[in-house]
């Protein structure tokens, strides 16, 4: 599976309290997308969830033209991916809408809305 429970929670049978949750730093690779939309390299991002990219297909995904343009401090987690290949193809782990407001929406809302513009 290219989605996969996280490694540490793999082998609980009881879900309860067990989510990746709360702000993480996201290392931003430049010439992205996603480095595009916050114009920095290190952003802060807010989680709520239990699954996470499966790294066993990283190498096999970039071959096939997918862009993994944003990671954990560590890089052991896919923050952000990119398929370049359309004008906006983007999927992130975390929730952009908890950071979003309607006077200041999130960086890749705004993106999404001028690709859209463009169409």
């Amino acid at each position: 599976n290219v989605i996969d429970l996280m490694e540490e929670q793999k082998h609980i049978t009881n879900m309860g309290a067990t989510m990746r949750l709360g702000a993480y730093d996201c290392i931003l690779k430049k010439g992205t997308l996603a480095y595009r939309a916050y114009g920095k390299s290190k952003v802060q991002e807010r989680h709520r969830h239990r699954y996470e990219f499966n790294n066993e297909y990283r190498e096999k995904l970039c071959e096939a033209g997918l862009r993994l343009s944003g990671l954990s401090e560590n890089e052991l987690l896919v923050e952000i991916l990119e398929y370049p290949a359309n004008r906006f193809h983007i999927g992130v782990q975390f929730h952009p809408e908890f950071k979003s407001r309607p006077n200041r929406p999130h960086p890749l809302f705004i993106e999404l809305i001028k690709a859209a513009v463009k169409a």
